[in-house]
């Protein structure tokens, strides 16, 4: 879970950290993650999406900026699927229409889309992009936007394989110092973006298979076995994936195609084991169709010289 901050604790330099420091952004450091994790809180805060402890500054509250995403994609609409070390950065598409007086390209404008799970109000998680997105304007009141979302697996939960929502916001400081206590809020546009679009995060999955004997008389018995494994992000390490069904499935040597021989069961540490009939040289191989917080997976097939 990262950082939670107020927009109290939000300062000016923190802001323009988030914008100005691309050495940062490139090496995903822990440092610039809190810093942009700190202005998106500010952000929402800001917008009255989370409680609020500090100053409003002494003219006001932020004026709502007049913009607004749309055509949102992320991972090109395939789910994000992470391992349990590897950082993960899928790809994030969207479009902006905004009023004429708002210029997107000032230095201190932020304007990303991020991945929250849970409440909008009150987010379980979320994830961002570890850069800033890249807009192009394609008339003076909209632009394209390309940018990332940056998966890290130490930071997930297993409760974490879910549906998440995707959001956007924007603030504008407009050259403002939010570290100013008598900073003039009024002069700082912000909107925040809900319900853009959806995506799922999965537990990477890996299956193995091993075919015995090797070689193998015709008509006796071929012995597979397997095992059933995914990501624990509570744990850092691979786990087995128990009670799921899996298809064992069988090629000839001439042929280029599958054919199913039965479905097995992995057991409570997620092993698989089944017997069949040798009868010709070929491949056996598992097949899980996967669930909707595990993805799909096959194993490479293993070849029986039957003779």
């Amino acid at each position: 879970m990262r950082i939670r901050a107020t927009v109290a604790a939000v300062s000016g330099a923190l802001a323009l950290s988030a914008l100005a420091v691309p050495a940062a952004q490139a090496d995903g450091s822990g440092d610039h993650r809190a810093d942009v994790t700190k202005v998106r809180e500010a952000a929402r805060a800001a917008a009255g999406k989370t409680p609020f402890t500090g100053s409003t500054g002494s003219d006001g509250e932020p004026y709502a900026l007049d913009l607004s995403f749309s055509n949102v994609k992320v991972n090109d609409g395939k789910p994000i699927v992470a391992g349990t070390t590897n950082r993960v950065s899928v790809p994030v598409t969207y479009s902006v229409k905004h009023a004429a007086s708002v210029d997107i390209t000032a230095d201190d404008f932020l304007m990303p889309v991020d991945l929250y799970r849970g409440s909008y109000d009150d987010p379980a998680n979320f994830v961002f992009g570890d850069d800033l997105p890249a807009c192009t304007e394609t008339s003076s009141t909209t632009a394209t936007c390309k940018g990332t979302i940056d998966v890290y697996p130490q930071e997930l939960m297993n409760e974490d394989a879910t549906t998440w929502k995707a959001s956007g916001y924007a603030i504008a400081l407009n050259g403002i110092d939010l570290d100013d206590e008598d900073a003039d809020w009024s002069k700082v546009g912000v909107v925040d973006q809900d319900g853009l679009a959806t995506t799922k995060l999965q537990r990477y999955s890996r299956l193995t298979v091993n075919a015995s004997p090797e070689p193998v008389k015709k008509g006796k018995t071929v012995t597979v076995t397997g095992l059933l494994s995914r990501a624990n992000w509570n744990t850092g390490k691979y786990a087995g994936y128990t009670a799921q069904s899996v298809q064992l499935q069988f090629r000839k040597k001439s042929s280029d195609t599958y054919t199913t021989l039965k479905t097995v069961k992995s057991d409570s540490k997620g092993n698989l084991k089944t017997t069949t009939t040798a009868t010709v040289d070929g491949y056996f191989r598992y097949n899980f169709a996967g669930t909707s917080t595990t993805p799909a997976v096959k194993a490479t097939g293993d070849y029986v010289d039957v003779q």
